[in-house]
C-alpha cells in the first residue's frame, strides 16, 4: 500500500412560494428542491468503469453500475431514485463511457437522453468533474448548485441525504466552498478518505447541530493506525458526496488541477474532443481535495457506505436473523455472517460463516470475506474467455 497522503487545504431559476403552490398540491410545494436553497439543483453522476470487484457478476457488458447489489434496482438506478424529488431526472447529468451508455440509458429511461456525457476515452473522475460543472454552467447559469457523486454508493436514509443536501446546497449558494459531505466513521477503514474538520463555517451553527466546519487537512486511504488515530480526532469519512456552485468549482480546478489546465479553455469553447487530448486522468480527491484550500465538510447521518466489494455488502444489505446478506433464490441452513448471491438458479449453504457465494449460469464463485477486498490476484491467475466472459469456459 503507498503512503497516506496529508495535505493542509483550508443563474439559477428562482420559484416564489405563490408560483410554487399554484403549479401543484401544498404537498408537492413542501417536496420541491427550491424551498430550503433558492435555487434548482442538479446532479452529475460519475458512473463509468466496469467495477473487476465484482467479478464475476461484472463483466464489460454488465458493469457494477447495472448490478442489483444493495436491493432489487440497478446501482445507477438506486442512485437516481435516491435525488428524486429533491433532483429530478432532467438535471441529472451522467458522465460515462461509450461502452455502457446505451445499457445505462436502458436503465434510466427518465433521464433524458441528452444529458448521457459520453466520455472519448476514460477522462478521470476530476476532467469529468470539470465537464459536468461545464455543462451545468451551460445550461443552468455558473452560479447553478449541483451536487456531484458516484453511482455506487449506499444509503441507509435517503430522506436524510436529501434534507443534508439542501442544507449543503444553502451553504455552497451563499459562500465560494466547496462541501463534501462527511460521515462518521464506525470503523478504521483504510480505503475511505478522512475530512479532518476544523473551525466552524458558521459559528453560531455548531457541529453536534449539524453546523460545517472548514477542513484542516485530508488523508486519502491512511493505514489503520492513523484511521484510528484521525477517527480520535473527530475526522470524517469522505462520502465522495459533493455539493458546489458550477462557477467556483470551476475555478477551483483551473487554480489547483494542473492534469486539466491545458484542457479547460478547450472545454469552456465546447471543443471536447480536444479537452479529452489535452488532460490527464486524475480523481477529484488526488487532484483537487488534497491541493484546494476551500474545502467544507457538513455532517451527515444518513448511513452511507462505499459499495466497493463483495465483502462490503454485508453492511449495506438487509440481513437475515442469522447476519447472512442474501440476493435471489438462497437458503441457508446453520450459516452465519455470509454474503450470497444467486443469479438464477438457487443456492443452498449448509454450515459456513464469514463466507462471498456467487452463482450464476456456468459458473459459481466462492471465496472467503477477507479475500474478496482484493480479486486482482484471482483475475490475473485466469484465463481472458473466463475473466471477461465468466461462465463460458474456454474449452482450449
Amino acid at each position: 500500500m503507498s503512503e497516506p497522503r496529508i495535505v493542509s487545504p483550508r443563474a439559477p431559476t428562482s420559484v416564489t412560494n405563490d408560483e410554487a403552490i399554484a403549479a401543484g398540491t401544498l404537498e408537492e410545494f413542501e417536496m420541491d428542491p427550491v424551498l430550503d436553497v433558492g435555487t434548482a439543483m442538479w446532479a452529475v453522476v460519475f458512473a463509468g468503469g466496469i467495477g473487476t470487484r465484482f467479478w464475476p457478476l461484472s463483466t464489460p457488458q454488465r458493469p457494477k453500475q447495472l448490478l442489483a447489489l444493495v436491493n432489487e434496482r440497478p446501482l445507477i438506478a438506486d442512485t437516481i431514485a435516491r435525488l428524486s424529488p429533491l433532483v429530478p431526472a432532467e438535471r441529472v447529468l451522467i458522465v460515462t463511457s461509450a461502452d455502457i451508455a446505451d445499457a445505462l440509458h436502458e436503465a434510466i429511461p427518465e433521464v433524458p437522453r441528452a444529458n448521457m456525457l459520453v466520455e472519448p476515452r476514460p477522462l478521470g473522475t476530476a476532467a469529468a468533474l470539470a465537464w459536468g460543472a461545464q455543462e451545468v454552467s451551460r445550461r443552468a447559469g455558473p452560479d447553478t448548485v449541483f451536487v456531484a457523486l458516484h453511482a455506487d454508493l449506499a444509503v441507509g436514509y435517503p430522506d436524510v441525504l436529501r434534507d443534508t443536501l439542501r442544507r449543503a446546497a444553502s451553504l455552497a449558494a451563499a459562500e465560494p466552498l466547496l462541501v463534501a459531505l462527511g460521515a462518521s466513521p464506525t470503523r478504521a477503514e483504510t480505503g475511505f478518505g478522512y475530512l479532518q474538520p476544523s473551525a466552524l463555517v458558521d459559528p453560531l451553527v455548531s457541529r453536534a447541530e449539524g453546523g460545517a466546519c472548514h477542513v484542516d487537512h485530508f488523508v486519502e486511504k491512511p493505514s489503520a493506525t492513523l484511521a484510528d488515530v484521525l477517527i480520535e480526532k473527530g475526522a470524517l469519512w469522505n462520502t465522495g458526496i459533493f455539493v458546489w456552485r458550477a462557477r467556483v468549482v470551476l475555478d477551483e480546478l483551473a487554480q489547483h488541477t494542473r492534469e486539466l489546465h491545458h484542457g479547460l479553455p478547450k472545454l469552456s469553447a465546447g471543443e471536447m474532443d480536444a479537452f479529452s487530448e489535452l488532460v490527464t486522468s486524475i480523481s477529484i480527491d488526488r487532484g483537487l481535495l488534497e491541493r484546494t484550500t476551500n474545502l467544507a465538510v457538513l455532517p451527515g447521518d444518513f448511513a452511507w457506505d462505499d459499495v466497493g466489494t463483495w465483502a462490503s455488502l454485508r453492511r449495506v444489505r438487509e440481513l437475515d436473523d442469522y447476519g447472512n446478506g442474501v440476493m435471489g433464490q438462497v437458503h441457508c441452513v446453520d450459516s452465519t455472517g455470509n454474503v450470497i448471491h444467486a443469479d438464477g438458479g438457487c443456492v443452498v449453504v449448509y454450515g459456513i460463516s464469514g463466507m462471498i457465494v456467487v452463482s450464476m449460469a456456468g459458473l459459481t464463485f466462492v471465496t472467503t470475506q477477507d479475500r474478496a477486498t482484493e480479486l486482482g490476484p484471482l483475475l490475473n491467475s485466469l484465463p481472458g474467455s473466463l475473466r471477461f466472459n465468466p461462465g463460458r469456459i474456454d474449452p482450449s
